[in-house]
């Protein structure tokens, strides 16, 4: 998804996904929405986030998830 708000800045991009790091003054976020999002994307599910940003045009994050064979998904043991 793209939005066409004001962009990361590329010190900002690395750091994104750490957890408690935020662009909001102090006491305005906890900074743990990307970061969590990160470890259920990757750690959970086996899949890659990736951020995509131009300072003063755009912001797009692009989530990519594993297939599973036929049938695996919803499978109770």
């Amino acid at each position: 998804m793209r939005d066409n708000g004001t962009g990361i800045a590329p010190e900002a991009r690395d750091k994104l996904f750490q957890p408690f790091f935020t662009t909001k003054p102090t006491g305005e976020g906890t900074g743990l929405g990307l970061s969590i999002s990160w470890d259920i994307i990757t750690q959970q599910h086996g899949g890659m986030i990736t951020v995509d940003s131009e300072v003063g045009a755009f912001t797009e994050f692009t989530i990519c998830l594993p297939q599973r064979p036929p049938g695996a998904a919803g499978r109770v043991a």
